[in-house]
């Protein structure tokens, strides 16, 4: 019987499956909370460990130009428990990986209940964990429990939690045709870490203008569910097209107000709206649609916001949505390690911590177990490399976004994995002949490259690890 003290998990998602399986695999023993089925959620149909409410799919599994496929590479080399069954439970999908979801959640299920180093308890933990236990890992999910949800506001200080995210799209920086579009902030304004030239401007006419609120309001949109009625939107964001909908001039005199604006290619001919894109990421190749949140569904999103000069050939990172959520200001509240400042005791992993998506939650679930074990066991933990998929997550989360530049919004907000969170390359790809590429050539070779480096760095990494690859 070990003498190790047990880690706490509380939730029994993907996140929370995950970082108990790699607590036990580390030889840390685990109690995994799961609060249904003593306590229901509206989206769970289930009791069964690792269950998927939405999609049954875990997205690309082409670890050679695409992001979430590395995140699935990166995932199975340090053997996560969610990758193996979701292997063992694949079902046809393309290049895509996607699961039989009643076999992957029962495999799962087996596989921890199995495990002589987990113990799985049910019934919700109601407010904060008790203070005896000294490591608690926080994996609740965009459903959490109010009791809980409330414990953590009073505790952080932060006033809201739960709302509707009406997030807006992200545009890759080197899409956007900088022949149109310029750099200038409002009135050359340089605020807390600005330059006067912190935004880049789409310029439009009245002709360009009334036909893209006509297409907003054309558009098809994403309806509530009944449970979600009476949720608020985050901050204050109205969806972009309910704007619209209060009336045709109600944009030009909001997000897309032209004032303080001067094309330098045309001083003389003021555009009659403008389209601003901010920096997201303190690398600078993500920039999202300044006030563009959108409930829009995503077929419309993509030809909608093409019609903007300047993005109409955007490649998008992450279009725009809304849904119910709760998440954590995490560059705020959480060390590197995923632990909250108020309260080291407890970490956080999963879908509150402002990640998005199955396999990115389960990355992080992963990674806040391994943390928390070596922890336990009095290792070194040693920072994940930014250049993998793994590290540029968890840096996006703990602080690798970029602040807002004025008054808005908070910037923080959930984000699947994607290669603008990765550092840039030191040099770009070329031909085998030397020569510079060009078009799509050039963008799978970049994407190769980043791959490449992803791999040979997360070897480098985890050959001076403190806890070996978790073996299933």
């Amino acid at each position: 019987m070990s003498t190790i003290e047990p880690i706490h998990v509380i939730g029994g998602g993907l996140a929370g499956s995950e970082a108990a399986w790699q607590i036990a695999q580390a030889g840390v023993p685990v109690v995994l909370h799961e609060m249904r089925p003593v306590r229901g959620t509206d989206a769970h149909k289930t009791d069964g460990l690792a269950e998927l409410v939405c999609s049954n799919s875990f997205r690309s599994d082409d670890a050679e130009t695409n992001a979430v496929g590395l995140l699935h590479q990166e995932m199975r080399t340090l053997g996560s428990l969610i990758m193996a069954k979701g292997d063992a439970n694949q079902v046809p999908a393309g290049g895509a990986l996607a699961v039989d979801r009643d076999g992957f959640s029962a495999a799962v299920t087996a596989a921890l209940e199995a495990h002589p180093l987990v113990t799985i308890e049910r019934g919700e933990i109601a407010g904060l964990p008790p203070d005896d236990w000294s490591s608690v890992i926080i994996a609740t999910g965009p459903l959490t429990s109010p009791a809980l949800a409330q414990a953590i506001l009073d505790l952080t200080g932060e006033t809201s939690l739960a709302f509707f995210d009406a997030i807006a799209p992200i545009v890759y920086r080197e899409s956007i045709n900088m022949d149109i579009a310029w750099f200038q902030s409002r009135y050359d304004k340089v605020g807390p870490g600005g330059t006067g030239k912190d935004y880049i401007n789409c310029p439009m006419t009245k002709e360009q203008y009334d036909a893209f609120v006509d297409a907003l309001l054309a558009g098809e949109k994403t309806e509530f569910k009944e449970w979600e009625a009476n949720t608020p939107y985050f901050d204050g964001c109205l969806p972009i097209e309910v704007m619209a909908e209060r009336g045709r001039e109600t944009l030009r005199h909001g997000p897309m107000k032209p004032v303080g604006l001067t094309d330098p290619r045309n001083p003389d001919r003021k555009p009659y709206a403008i389209v601003q894109l901010r920096q997201d990421n303190a690398l600078g190749t993500l920039f999202n649609m300044v006030g563009f949140q959108t409930k829009l569904k995503y077929g419309a999103q993509t030809g909608i916001f093409r019609m903007i000069p300047g993005l109409e050939n955007a490649e998008f990172a992450r279009l725009g949505g809304i849904h119910r959520n709760t998440y954590l200001n995490s560059p705020k509240l959480l060390d590197p390690t995923l632990r909250l400042k108020a309260m080291p005791r407890l970490r956080f992993a999963g879908q509150i911590t402002g990640c998005e998506g199955y396999v990115e939650s389960a990355a992080v679930g992963l990674m806040t177990g391994r943390f928390a074990a070596a922890e336990r066991l009095g290792r070194p933990i040693r920072p994940l490399p930014h250049t993998t998929a793994l590290g540029a997550l968890i840096n996006h989360i703990t602080g690798g976004h970029i602040e807002t530049i004025d008054e808005g919004p908070r910037s923080f907000q959930p984000m699947n994995v994607n290669f603008g969170l990765f550092p840039p390359l030191d040099r770009a790809p070329k031909a085998e002949d030397g020569k510079r590429l060009r078009g799509s050539a050039k963008a799978i070779a970049r994407k190769k490259a980043l791959t490449d480096r992803a791999r040979a760095d997360l070897a480098a990494w985890l050959s001076g690890s403190a806890l070996p690859a978790a073996a299933e």
